[in-house]
């Protein structure tokens, strides 16, 4: 079962995006000038040094956040940040999210919980997909549970279906194993991998973990607010060999600066 629209060219476009903070008056450049293009069914781990920028491209990215300066195009529609309305309803139709944080309902059901945006944008649910998502999520047995009878490897299975079911054109996970065990999380990167190869899905997920983002079949590493690295079939020595050359030379610029 593959996604409708992926056929589009770019999943998710930026051009020359910029990020800037004001923190006691004192301007921070948390990006500078980001451009990247990411075909549709793939899979992009993006890794930085504290600081570098990482959770800001995601933020800018999926909207959750307006750029100082630059575009962001999602499926090949641009992002307008106008009212929150306009952008609800466009992040709605095309982006899908999952935290460190489950972001469940209490009070819904497994079934609830999967199906409420949905709901919440008065769409018709499509019940092959539900079923089929379901299943590759190993939670058909689960449905009328709530998100307290649940473990949190199975809580976030619950969150990925959630945003799998509504056919995203892009999925953000931000640090979407920081809280499981390592059991759990490689269930999650699985499902991940899974639903690129299943269901044609892109995915970008900012990692902090060599091991989680070598599930990824490409790495944009960020320092200073700016890419300065990509690996492709990456593994985690790799990863963390990279990483490790990434914090001497953030320690060597924030030096340079003092």
């Amino acid at each position: 079962m593959k996604r409708g629209n992926a056929s589009t060219a770019e999943a998710l476009r930026l051009d020359s995006v910029s990020k800037v903070y004001l923190s006691s008056r004192v301007p921070v450049a948390a990006l500078k000038g980001v451009s990247l293009s990411l075909p549709p069914g793939t899979f992009t781990a993006v890794m930085g040094p504290s600081g570098s920028g990482k959770s800001t491209l995601l933020h800018c990215a999926s909207g959750l956040d307006e750029p100082t300066s630059g575009k962001v195009y999602v499926a090949g529609d641009e992002m307008k940040f106008g009212s929150e309305a306009e952008l609800t309803k466009f992040r709605r139709g095309r982006v899908g999210f999952v935290f460190q944080q489950y972001n469940l309902l209490p009070a819904l059901t497994v079934r609830q919980n999967i199906t409420l945006p949905l709901r919440l944008a008065g769409a018709r649910l499509d019940k092959e997909r539900f079923r089929t998502v379901v299943e590759r999520v190993g939670l058909a047995g689960r449905l009328s549970h709530r998100p307290s009878d649940l473990s949190g490897g199975e809580q976030q299975r619950t969150a990925i279906a959630r945003a799998l079911v509504t056919w995203p054109a892009i999925l953000f996970a931000d640090e979407p194993t920081g809280a499981l065990d390592a059991r759990n999380a490689r269930e999650v990167l699985l499902l991940f991998e899974e639903a690129v190869r299943t269901f044609g899905q892109t995915i970008v997920m900012v990692t902090h973990d060599p091991a989680a983002a070598a599930s990824a079949s490409s790495v944009l590493f960020l320092s200073d607010g700016r890419i300065v690295d990509k690996m492709e079939r990456p593994t985690a020595a790799t990863i963390a060999e990279r990483m490790t050359r990434l914090g001497g030379e953030a320690s060597l610029t924030a030096a340079a600066e003092v």
